[in-house]
């Protein structure tokens, strides 16, 4: 007997002719998250990808732990590979289940026949096996409706594989199919999820956060870099822009209204992030706002903000409300480093009456005190990146 793990793609599946470059994407991908765990082959069978370790001694449970955190991944299990023979299966299933069949009190087997010249049919299949497990467990009875644990058998071309009830993965689409875009990360509790949501539709993503010191602190740059290295877990590597804002903030301080601060900040972030997007070969940018949560997410103000935007903006978060997103971010653990106590440059020159109603000619006759192309040919040369993995 050896040990494998099966990988269930779910929503590959129906990919038709374009499945095969989507499961090569997703295989790379697994291959990369385990590479140092020693040496695996990768195959794909009907739907399943079944992995396959080198060595007895490799650590499939580290393996399973990094699997679940792997998008595209709809469910997985370990599981025994016998060859196809009755005699063995029946041996085996008792052996390699003892642990989970020790830990429940009901159970029921189903088994998958691709083989059809197998000797036994699915139903004789599951038969025999069930009758096996309870002559070795006899605190077990069968409950074919609501069972404690499912254990599978499936009769392949070649192998007979024994498995118990599958763990779920992450889903979503493998990164690397969704193209490619710039996350502007804050430290807050949106933007991470944010981030997250997109890897998880398959973008490989970039990252610009905007640092104003001495208004913000080191610990609060260091929290961007926690809560990327976070999402990395999920997303993969992440190239962070670290963009200088403090000379930004000041100049719109000094010389335009109050009311339009935050809203002149944030176009003044579309512009520098589309600049570095363009650069690094993005095809859109992505916030964590969702409407109505703060003055300068309100629809009008949104609209005023994209209107520098040269791509397109996506807001994934754009219809949930705050439970909701903290659901997701305590979920993917980011949301203890969000509410460590360090601000971020949005915190900094906040108005008292922000507007919530801009006209984009009264924000863009307020711009013209600003050297905007100058500014922001500033901040894009002095951002600083860092690979977060």
């Amino acid at each position: 007997m050896k040990e494998i793990i099966l990988i269930k793609n779910g929503e590959l599946a129906l990919k038709g002719l374009n499945r095969s470059s989507f499961e090569s994407v997703m295989a790379k991908n697994i291959k990369r998250r385990l590479s140092d765990l020693g040496k695996i082959d990768i195959k794909c069978q009907q739907s399943t990808m079944v992995l396959e370790p080198a060595d007895s001694g490799y650590d499939i449970a580290e393996a399973i732990k990094r699997l679940s955190k792997i998008f595209g991944i709809a469910g997985f299990q370990r599981a025994a590979a016998v060859e196809k023979d009755m005699e063995v299966i029946l041996k085996t299933a008792p052996e390699y289940l003892k642990e989970q069949m020790e830990k429940v009190k009901t159970f029921k087997v189903e088994s998958k026949r691709s083989d059809k010249k197998f000797p036994l049919k699915s139903p004789e299949i599951s038969r025999d096996v069930g009758e096996a497990l309870l002559n070795s467990f006899p605190h077990l009875t069968v409950d074919v409706h609501n069972p404690d644990i499912t254990v599978t058998v499936e009769i392949r071309d070649k192998l007979a594989f024994i498995r118990g009830d599958q763990i779920k993965g992450a889903g979503g689409m493998p990164v690397g199919t969704g193209g490619k875009a710039a996350i502007l990360i804050s430290g807050g509790i949106d933007s991470p999820v944010a981030a997250w949501m997109m890897a998880k539709r398959g973008v490989v993503l970039d990252a610009v956060h905007f640092a104003s010191p001495p208004f913000t602190s080191p610990q609060s740059e260091q929290k961007v870099h926690d809560l990327l290295s976070t999402v990395a877990k999920y997303s993969g590597g992440i190239a962070l822009y670290t963009v200088p804002f403090t000379h930004i903030q000041q100049e719109i301080r000094a010389k335009c209204p109050e009311e339009l601060f935050t809203l002149i900040m944030r176009r003044f972030m579309m512009r520098i992030s589309n600049e570095i997007a363009v650069k690094t070969d993005c095809s859109a940018l992505v916030t964590g706002e969702s409407i109505g949560q703060v003055a300068s997410q309100t629809m009008w103000a949104l609209a005023c903000t994209d209107e520098v935007a040269k791509m397109p903006v996506f807001r994934p978060l754009i219809a949930m409300d705050k439970e909701e997103i903290i659901s997701i971010s305590r979920k993917i653990e980011t949301f203890e480093i969000s509410i460590r106590p360090y601000e971020d440059c949005c915190t900094v020159f906040t108005p008292k009456h922000p507007r919530t109603r801009p006209k984009p000619e009264t924000v863009r006759e307020a711009e013209k005190a600003l050297d905007i192309e100058e500014l922001v040919k500033e901040a894009v040369e002095g951002a600083r990146l860092d690979i977060i993995t």
